[in-house]
């Protein structure tokens, strides 16, 4: 090939290795072998070679059941009655008995389920939350929309959750609350976080918005701390498109919940005199009977669902946790069941040639695969900037503690930087509902891909 005077030296590499991988499969039979010892039957899909797995293969989510799932759904439609009513009710009642708990309210959304929560336990201006920088923005708007001032407490990279031996590092006198996040739908160290929120004497609330039905010493997730909240959102585990639930065990925290969420208006204990109109500061953020109709459809396979997840979590973590370069997620010990809203493992590029994980990624994608490289380290984002910038937060806090500069230098979280620009990758709970066939078709991408990361990654230069 001529080199072209336009083209520069890595372009020209690049298309001199192209061009000589494909006249090579163009020139033989599937099964020649390559310089590099690679045969037709193992060549990457990325090269040309034939992808592990077909993606239309892949469980879709949501699921729906026309002959389970439409008759109650329908009624409700007709019966005019959209407005939180008898089926919510119903719903509340099921999730509480699902998860082991006294109470449930169901809200909106997840998010609005842990500002209630926090809102409701009295967690406001001039407070710290000990909490992760390693989840969705929702765990951390709701502090700040209370507020409230995140402390972020770095990740265990091994189990992905927040490190419970870095916690009191953190706790100052401003500490009003540890929230815990259940992370991938896996639970954090409970036993380790609860004797940590009792010797402070801390709130706990659990962010289990992505752990249905997960366990920890056989007892439910959500249902540890003062509050558990949940998220419904179309990607969850129990899908509605959107909603949100909280449970507890405390009857009169549940009342105010109930009161704040449906604009103040007395409820339970929260009672106030007759005719006095909303009793407390509020809001609106009530479910509709639609939304508990569709979760009551959902709800009724989730925990077979959870059963095939956890099966086929296990066996695919069996098959992957030899490679080399590949470091599934671990459970701590106490952990008796995983939802697996997220199956995850670190990669480690050094064992792949140094080739990038975006590089990687793409590889896998190529095979039918379906993964991603997750979050972004929520700790270092500019909407806290921006947030101790407002005239309110100016108001509640000295201003050393508004200083962005200080503020990131003590909420510095390295692993979690580590774990999201370089190493975290993601596939997503509905590809855990396949079979055990699927699984082998994802173990055998990774294999491939790692048996030729020197050549993808001289295609990638």
């Amino acid at each position: 090939m001529k080199k072209s005077k336009s083209l520069s030296r890595r372009e020209f590499v690049k298309q001199s290795s192209i061009a000589s991988i494909t006249a090579m499969l163009a020139g033989g039979a599937s099964n020649v072998v390559m310089a590099n010892g690679i045969t037709g039957v193992q060549r990457p899909a990325i090269l040309g070679g034939k992808p592990a797995w077909d993606p239309i293969k892949w469980p879709k989510w949501p699921q729906w059941n026309s002959e389970t799932d439409d008759k109650q759904v329908l009624e409700v439609l007709k019966s005019g009655v959209w407005s939180r009513a008898g089926v919510v009710t119903e719903f509340e009642k099921k999730w509480a008995e699902a998860v082991g708990a006294q109470r449930c309210l169901s809200v909106v959304n997840g998010t609005n389920a842990l500002i209630v929560a926090l809102n409701q336990l009295h967690v406001g201006g001039g407070d710290e939350v000990i909490v992760p920088p390693y989840t969705f923005i929702s765990t951390v708007s709701s502090i700040l929309a209370n507020g409230a001032i995140p402390v972020f407490v770095d990740v265990d990279p091994k189990t992905f959750q927040m490190d419970p031996a870095k916690i009191e590092a953190q706790i100052t006198p401003r500490t009003k609350a540890i929230m815990v996040v259940h992370i991938l739908g896996l639970p954090s160290d409970m036993n380790a976080i609860m004797a940590i929120a009792k010797k402070h004497k801390l709130l706990v609330v659990e962010d289990a918005c992505q752990a249905h039905l997960a366990e920890y010493n056989h007892q439910k997730v959500g249902t540890f701390g003062d509050a558990g909240c949940f998220s419904f959102q179309n990607s969850k585990n129990l899908p509605i498109g959107e909603g949100g639930a909280i449970v507890s065990n405390n009857n009169e925290f549940m009342d105010r919940c109930y009161s704040y969420h449906n604009l103040g208006t007395p409820y339970g204990t929260a009672v106030g005199a007759v005719g006095t109109g909303s009793i407390m500061y509020n809001t609106k953020v009530r479910f509709t009977e639609y939304q508990a109709a569709i979760g009551l459809a959902q709800l009724k396979r989730l925990d077979a669902e959870t059963t095939t997840r956890n099966v086929n979590a296990e066996y695919l973590k069996s098959q992957i946790k030899d490679i080399p370069g590949i470091a599934p997620y671990e459970l701590y010990k106490n952990v008796t069941r995983g939802a697996f809203h997220l199956f995850a493992f670190r990669y480690k590029k050094e064992a792949f040639k140094n080739l990038s994980r975006a590089g990687f990624l793409k590889a896998m994608r190529a095979e039918g695969v379906p993964c991603t490289s997750g979050y972004i380290p929520l700790n270092t984002q500019p909407f806290l900037k921006d947030t101790f910038a407002t005239n309110n937060f100016k108001k509640m806090y000295p201003k050393e503690m508004l200083d962005i500069n200080k503020y990131n230098e003590r909420n510095k979280c390295p692993l979690t930087e580590k774990l999201c620009g370089e190493e975290a990758v993601w596939f997503t709970q509905n590809m855990l509902l396949g079979s055990k066939q699927d699984m082998a078709a994802i173990a055998g991408a990774l294999e491939k891909v790692y048996k030729n990361a020197e050549m993808i990654k001289r295609q990638e230069q």
